[in-house]
């Protein structure tokens, strides 16, 4: 997903850009943002950043390689990157932009703790799935407008959210985002 950011720099104005850079900004675009959708914009940036970290550290990793734990007796990098698709993956009916696309990963991934399953998926499954769950992820986070952003996310009852409206779907966004940035600083400890 590519965000093409342009402010409205009536509406927001950074301290020291100068009024030519300014203008060279204004002009590059025909597009202007709202202070919604600036905030959006940098959460979704923040998104984005972390999962082209992921991809970067993931798809340089050989199948063996993901068979090794990040340290003694810890979690195994296959088992953090399925964990993290399967969480992913369950964003997209929390945000109402479809449903599940890998429900069987939640028995090896989140259900239960690493090396207590017999089997899991390998590591050609995860790779793709990743991918899938990330692309579809990134298409429906393009559907939605800023506003849709602060609507409920699926878990949350009508009543419950009129008296919480943080429980809304951007929250859902900056929360994932942080748990796969944990996840990103456990795979940054494994042994190289």
């Amino acid at each position: 997903m590519t965000l093409d950011v342009v402010m409205n720099l009536d509406v927001v104005m950074f301290a020291g850009l100068t009024a030519e850079v300014a203008n060279s900004i204004k002009t590059q675009k025909e597009t202007l943002m709202t202070n919604e959708e600036l905030y959006l914009a940098v959460a979704l940036n923040g998104w984005m950043s972390n999962i082209e970290r992921a991809d970067k550290i993931f798809s340089g990793l050989s199948d063996q390689e993901v068979l090794k734990e990040i340290a003694p007796g810890k979690n195994r990098l296959i088992y953090l990157w399925g964990h993290l698709t399967a969480v992913h993956d369950k964003m997209l009916p929390l945000l109402g932009i479809g449903q599940r696309l890998h429900p069987e990963f939640d028995a090896a991934f989140i259900s239960n703790p690493d090396k207590s399953q017999a089997e899991i998926p390998s590591a050609d499954s995860v790779r793709k799935a990743w991918r899938e769950v990330n692309d579809r992820l990134s298409v429906g986070f393009s559907s939605l407008s800023a506003r849709d952003w602060l609507k409920k996310h699926a878990t949350v009852s009508e009543e419950d959210f009129v008296k919480d409206p943080l429980r809304n779907r951007l929250a859902i966004l900056l929360s994932r985002t942080n748990h796969l940035a944990y996840h990103l600083g456990q795979v940054a400890l494994r042994p190289k």
